[in-house]
C-alpha cells in the first residue's frame, strides 16, 4: 500500500511519512473543531446534528490540512492535492493531455518526466515506446504502472501501424528521451510542432546521427570547446535539426572528461527538460 502511495504521489519515504502525519493530525484536530462549533449551536445529537457536524468538518478539513502542512513542509503537495480533488468534484478539469515518452536506455530523464507530472491534474504521461527490449526505461514503465510498447524496425519505419496505436492511446503531444531512431515522417505530420527532443549539446554543433551520449561529450572535449549544454528543440525529419526552443550552457574545463561533462549535462537535463514540456503543453490547453 505505502509503496503504491509513493508511487502515485512521486514522492519519498519521509515525505510519505509526513503527509501521512498532516492527514492524521489535520483530520484530527478539524473534528475537534467541528464539535467544538456544535456545541455553540445546543442542537440535540441525532440527524441533524451528524448533517451540521459533517458539513463543518467537510469545510474545515482543507484549511486545517493546509495549516499542518506548512510547519511540515508540506504545502506545496497539499496545494495541488486539493486543488486536483476540487476540480474532479466540481467537474471543472480540463481534458487531459496525453502524452508519450519515447526513450531507448536507461530512462533517467523519463523517470524526472513522469515524477514531474504525477500531480498535474491536466497531463498524463500515458505510454512509453522503447526500441530496445534491455533498456531501463522499460523497468520504469513497470514500475509506473505506464502501458509501453517496444517497436519493431521494419513496423517502425514502413506504414502506419505505430501512428495508429499512438492514436489509440489518444496521445497528442510526444517527448522524445534518449531515443535513438529517426522519427518516420507520416509521425512527424501527425504530430506538427508537438513533438520534442534533448540534444546534450549546443546546437548545430554537434549534432546528427550518431551524437548521443559520450559520443557528443568527447567530439566537444577533442574540439577544446569552451561550453557546452543542452537544446531543446522541435523534432523534423533530420537528425537534431528542427526549431530550437531552448539552449541551457555550462562550462567545458580544461581537465573535462566526457564522464564528467556527461554529469553536468544530465544535472541540466532533470532541471530543465521537465520545465520546459510544462511550458510548451500549458499551450496547447
Amino acid at each position: 500500500m505505502f509503496q503504491k502511495l509513493k508511487k502515485r504521489w512521486g514522492v519519498n519515504n519521509l515525505n510519505l511519512v509526513l503527509i501521512i502525519c498532516t492527514f492524521a493530525i489535520g483530520g484530527s484536530l478539524c473534528g475537534k473543531a467541528g464539535a467544538k462549533f456544535l456545541e455553540l449551536t445546543n442542537l440535540d445529537k441525532g440527524i441533524l446534528w451528524w448533517l451540521a457536524y459533517i458539513l463543518s468538518v467537510t469545510i474545515l478539513w482543507p484549511l486545517f490540512v493546509l495549516a499542518i502542512s506548512i510547519p511540515l513542509g508540506q504545502f506545496v503537495f497539499f496545494k495541488n492535492y486539493l486543488k486536483k480533488v476540487w476540480e474532479r468534484i466540481s467537474g471543472r478539469h480540463k481534458a487531459t493531455i496525453q502524452v508519450a515518452i519515447f526513450a531507448s536506455g536507461a530512462g533517467s530523464n523519463a523517470q524526472k518526466i513522469i515524477d514531474y507530472f504525477k500531480m498535474k491534474t491536466s497531463v498524463k504521461i500515458a505510454l512509453i515506446v522503447c526500441n530496445n527490449p534491455a533498456a531501463g526505461v522499460i523497468e520504469i514503465a513497470k514500475c509506473e504502472g505506464i502501458p509501453y510498447i517496444i517497436i519493431n524496425n521494419q513496423q517502425f519505419f514502413n506504414g502506419d501501424h505505430y501512428l495508429q496505436l499512438l492514436k489509440e492511446h489518444k496521445i497528442s503531444f510526444i517527448v522524445l528521451a534518449g531515443f535513438l531512431w529517426k522519427i518516420p515522417v507520416s509521425i512527424i505530420n501527425s504530430f506538427p510542432n508537438k513533438i520534442v527532443n534533448i540534444h546534450p549539446a549546443l546546437l548545430p554543433k554537434f549534432g546528427g546521427k550518431g551524437m548521443y551520449g559520450n559520443h557528443v561529450h568527447q567530439a566537444i572535449i577533442d574540439k577544446k570547446e569552451t561550453e557546452s549544454g543542452i537544446t531543446i528543440h522541435y523534432v523534423d525529419e533530420w537528425y537534431d535539426h528542427g526549431k530550437s526552443i531552448c539552449q541551457i550552457t555550462c562550462p567545458v574545463e580544461i581537465d573535462e572528461t566526457a564522464e564528467s561533462l556527461a554529469k553536468k549535462i544530465h544535472l541540466l537535463e532533470h532541471q530543465y527538460y521537465p520545465k520546459t514540456i510544462a511550458a510548451l503543453l500549458k499551450k496547447l490547453k
